[in-house]
């Protein structure tokens, strides 16, 4: 694993410790990726990762911009009252139009107002009127009139790799609202810059000289000294056919199609077909890689993912060629560590996010999974494609460099000099980066400021966290418009006989909000004093936890237990869901009260503020177990109300399949195993192949965790004994071409993992 960076360590505290916004950016190999993961597993926060396209959305491990805010595909006016335009080639829409026309449907609000993290990955891409669509968006469903209604924004992403997509006619409507197209051009970051933090490590390159040419060409200081020395590597006529190993980078997708097509074209082998395994929801437009992965043997491929197992054969980017084909094997050799693997299918899920109703927090929720070979042809790539990849060896064909900044990613994409061939000459025209850019790189934050800011807004962090932990206006007046609502209905609906317990409990939050509220200025006055005794707010928030959990979570019961009523009553559909909103917003109260005791004894005792320390089986419990005592309760209380025919979901949100807690693919696939489901049904709950579960019983076999005779039948297994007695070759082709259907591919393979 790569050492954590300072910058990086900044980041996540920064990300768990305090609500400021970041832009966090640096030069190609400096592990944006990593840490983005890092960061994912380790907040606390309830978060969310969404990219500007489907595919940038997909390798981040998020969901779109514009499936996730449900915005349109137009530009966006950042103002009222303003007539939308429209032509035959782009359309605009205003703040008016977005509120009117565009609804949200009840998961995705939700989602958007339990959200703590919203984390915008390849922010290069992210056009300035689009990031004042979610702004608007999101302080309009969350009701707070602050920057994202609240939420803190994490933005990754090189701005001298891919560049926003305005159409000139477009630009001509926003020019008048904006003074660039960069994402750091609207008017919500304008009006609060987030802080600017730059990943300066670099691990793809260890070559100094290298490293000063690429800073050169990032920061439009190219001299000529630059040039000449990459002018040494001009191999106009340089024959890649006889160079094995090499990828030419150009810069249009034709050209790489055609290079790839006409050198697999060149092979004599047979060509093999293999197709991607498609399970659920996964639509074609976000496909990762080809579906139709051409093949034969000599061809030369790379690998598009890194390896997830241990051994971490390959990584994004390495190159290989293929050594033996068959109908479900495919063996890449590396000839330079003289090392043959069989390549895996690969896992890429379709998700959308939901809230947990028990635990308020957000979830993914596998909607569909496309399983393929991570590897694609690989004698040509276009330098767009390329972004992400790390090259042993590439001929570069820049000749005709298109958008600023692509002779920079070309380049950055190898390790070293050493495997650099130019075909043509290097110009120094052609190479500069965006002036914008640049001058916006000015803004990094210096280490002083670090330090200085990240002490300031912890304490921020933790004040604000800790106040608005008692606030429950919002709350109490949403109990007040239901008590309201009872004087619209008819006086013999269903819902009437309940006007008096609802008036009750409006009253019940109601007499908690003024003592409330004093509290909250309590914490002001403690806060307001930069050397506040901690262990004096630990105990004022104590004693405050212990005066106001009892009334909240009495009002939680009240709740839960008229649900159990209500949903025993035919007709009460409606009832029933105005309920379980507010059953949704107490619970939420109660969980945050608790959240806010626990985050101060974590501080307090001077631990670190993460998703590890703040995690507590009684928050996470905290529902079901109230759940189970209630529904216990009832039944023994109002026997006479449960009907014969009653189904108790009848009026509850579909029900999800739980989601495990997020662990590497052949982790889940163990821990169902674990809890007796068979192949099939793990396939089935994981929205995958039984090929692809077989796979994972392949890795688990080989650790140890699963023995064969688990998977097997005892008389298989003795006949794969012998017939694998004295068979040494890499692949399985040759048993299967002997034995035929006696066996199956999948049988070769368990066998194979237990010698």
């Amino acid at each position: 694993m790569q050492p954590i960076s300072e910058a990086a360590s900044y980041t996540l505290k920064f990300i768990n410790q305090t609500q400021r916004s970041l832009f966090l950016t640096g030069k190609a190999g400096t592990g944006k990726t990593t840490l983005l993961r890092e960061i994912i597993q380790s907040t606390h926060k309830n978060t969310v990762v969404v990219a500007p396209t489907g595919i940038a959305a997909l390798n981040a491990g998020g969901v779109t911009i514009h499936s996730m805010f449900q915005l349109p595909f137009a530009g966006f006016i950042p103002e009222y009252n303003k007539t939308p335009h429209f032509s035959d080639t782009i359309k605009f829409e205003t703040k008016d139009t977005l509120k009117r026309h565009f609804k949200m449907n009840g998961t995705k609000k939700s989602v958007i107002q339990n959200m703590e993290l919203l984390i915008i990955d390849e922010v290069s891409m992210l056009r300035a009127d689009l990031l004042d669509a979610i702004d608007f968006t999101m302080r309009s469903i969350r009701r707070k009139e602050l920057p994202f209604g609240g939420v803190q924004v994490l933005f990754i992403g090189d701005l001298l790799q891919l560049p926003p997509v305005v159409k000139n006619e477009e630009w001509e409507v926003l020019k008048n609202y904006y003074r660039g197209k960069f994402f750091f051009h609207s008017h919500v970051m304008q009006q609060y810059p987030p802080l600017y933090i730059e990943l300066s490590k670099i691990f793809r390159q260890t070559d100094d000289k290298f490293i000063s040419i690429l800073n050169n060409l990032r920061n439009n200081q190219v001299d000529a000294e630059d040039i000449k020395n990459l002018n040494h590597y001009v191999k106009p006529n340089f024959d890649l056919k006889q160079n094995k190993g090499y990828i030419t980078l150009t810069t249009h997708n034709a050209k790489a199609d055609a290079i790839n097509e006409q050198s697999l074209v060149d092979l004599q082998e047979m060509q093999r077909t293999f197709l991607p395994e498609i399970i659920g929801d996964f639509p074609e437009k976000i496909y990762p890689v080809d579906e139709r992965l051409n093949l034969k043997v000599g061809a030369q491929v790379m690998f598009v993912k890194n390896d997830l197992s241990l051994e971490k054969n390959y990584f994004n980017g390495k190159m290989g060629t293929i050594k033996s084909l068959s109908e479900q094997e495919i063996l890449v050799h590396f000839p330079e560590e003289n090392k043959t693997i069989e390549v895996e299918r690969y896992e890429w899920q379709n998700i959308r996010y939901s809230v947990d109703p028990d635990t308020k927090e957000i979830v993914e929720d596998v909607l569909g999974t496309f399983t393929h070979y991570p590897i694609k042809l690989a004698w040509a790539i276009t330098v767009h494609k390329s972004q992400g990849l790390t090259f042993d060896k590439a001929a570069l064909d820049v000749s005709q460099v298109f958008l600023p900044g692509q002779a920079y990613v070309a380049l950055s994409r190898l390790r070293s000099l050493e495997g650099l061939i130019l075909l043509s000459p290097l110009q120094m025209n052609g190479i500069s980066n965006d002036y914008d850019v640049m001058q916006y790189s000015n803004n990094k934050a210096s280490e002083e400021l670090l330090q200085s800011s990240l002490e300031k807004e912890t304490q921020n962090f933790i004040h604000n966290y800790l106040k608005n932990s008692f606030d429950w206006k919002e709350l109490a007046q949403e109990w007040r418009n239901h008590q309201y609502s009872y004087n619209e209905d008819a006086e013999k609906s269903e819902k009437s006989k309940h006007m008096q317990w609802a008036k009750r409990q409006a009253e019940s939050i109601g007499a908690l909000t003024e003592p409330a509220t004093k509290f909250m200025r309590q914490l002001d006055k403690l806060f307001f004093d930069e050397t506040h005794d901690i262990q004096f707010v630990l105990e004022r928030i104590q004693a405050a936890h212990d005066y106001f959990l009892k009334p909240m979570d009495q009002l939680v019961h009240e709740i839960l237990w008229k649900l159990e009523e209500v949903k025993r009553v035919k007709k009460a559909k409606t009832f029933f869901q105005e309920l379980y909103a507010l059953e949704e917003l107490q619970t939420k109260a109660v969980l945050r009260l608790m959240k806010a005791k626990r985050l101060i004894e974590i501080v307090a005792s001077g631990q670190e503020i993460c998703k590890e320390n703040l995690d507590s089986q009684e928050i996470r419990s905290y529902k079901s177990k109230k759940l189970d005592a209630i529904r216990k309760e009832f039944k023994n209380t109002h026997a006479t109300l449960v009907e014969d025919d009653y189904d108790e979901n009848r009026y509850m949100p579909k029900k999800k399949e739980k989601k495990l807690p997020k662990k590497s693919t052949v982790e889940e696939t163990y821990e169902l195993w674990q809890q007796n489901n068979s192949l099939p049904e793990i396939a089935r709950l994981r929205k995958l192949t039984q090929q692809t579960i077989v796979s994972h019983f392949v890795k688990l076999i080989q650790s140890g965790k699963v023995a064969l005779s688990d998977v097997l039948p005892e008389g298989i297994i003795q006949d794969l004994a012998e017939a694998f007695e004295g068979y040494n070759e890499e692949s399985l082709n040759g048993l299967k071409e002997k034995y035929g259907n006696k066996f199956t591919w999948d049988e070769l393979k368990l066998f194979r993992a237990s010698q």
